[in-house]
């Protein structure tokens, strides 16, 4: 009874934090480029009340029975990332950069280091720089010229502008995606970027539209990939769990009030 205590309460500790990641998955339905998440759950040792015990059948076949166990409850292991794509959506922001496939945009961070993100939402800072929405530019230094009167982004990624006063279109530079053998191994660290792992591996680097790659798609944004109908079942079904370890906890309480009073 002890034991079917504790392990209704790991149970009910596991869902709450199943119902912690889908309220997580939903406050980010909207969130442009968010990838939806999921806890892989274990289950914990077990112990062994009889081992198993050997006999002979009556044509002298060995026959063995099972053991007798008893596990003592789960535990998360770890936090499992789809990187499936998000659908898209036509923002009419020429800025708007949107990888349709494989691939990350990779974004520098202050302390010299190098994010990845799949949140296409760029826009110029005070520099004609791109930067991302947290002023963050994007790690291949494009800038935009001040008398620049249209952008035009190609699919595999190169960017020229219009400047006033020339009749042909300024070449900018080439954007350069990042991709990993294991993007589930990848590490959030908020502000849609995430960080390369020894799980993840290194990045290969490549152009937009190359082997391996997706292609650019300008004045699109990629929405969330989280299905609001798939999260709203998975959380009726962690609500039921925790409720059934609930009861599990009051039934156990039950039976040891019963034993307690039998000295009675």
């Amino acid at each position: 009874m002890f034991r079917a205590l504790r392990t209704a309460a790991l149970g009910m500790s596991a869902q709450q934090l199943s119902v912690d990641n889908i309220a997580n998955n939903l406050a980010n339905v909207n969130t442009q480029g968010y990838k939806r998440t999921q806890i892989a759950f274990q289950d914990l040792f077990y112990q062994t009340l009889a081992a198993s015990r050997m006999g002979a059948s009556a044509n002298n076949v060995s026959n063995d029975s099972p053991e007798l166990q008893v596990g003592h409850g789960s535990r998360p292991v770890a936090t499992i990332r789809n990187f499936s794509q998000g659908s898209m959506e036509e923002s009419g922001n020429p800025l708007d950069l949107a990888i349709n496939g494989i691939g990350f945009f990779q974004i520098s961070r202050p302390d010299g280091t190098v994010a990845y993100s799949r949140d296409g939402s760029f826009t110029l800072n005070s520099q004609g720089m791109l930067v991302n929405s947290s002023g963050l530019p994007l790690a291949d230094q494009i800038e935009i010229p001040q008398d620049a009167v249209s952008i035009k982004i190609t699919q595999d990624g190169n960017i020229a502008a219009m400047v006033q006063g020339q009749n042909s279109p300024v070449d900018l530079g080439q954007i350069e995606l990042a991709k990993f053998i294991n993007p589930g191994g990848l590490r959030a660290i908020g502000d849609n970027l995430f960080e390369a792992t020894d799980s993840s591996g290194d990045p290969f680097l490549g152009l937009p539209g190359g082997e391996g790659f997706g292609g650019v798609m300008q004045g699109f944004t990629e929405n969330s990939n989280v299905d609001i109908v798939n999260e709203m079942v998975r959380l009726i079904v962690a609500q039921r769990a925790y409720e059934t370890n609930s009861k599990m906890v009051t039934t156990a309480e039950e039976m040891m009030g019963i034993t307690n009073s039998i000295k009675r």
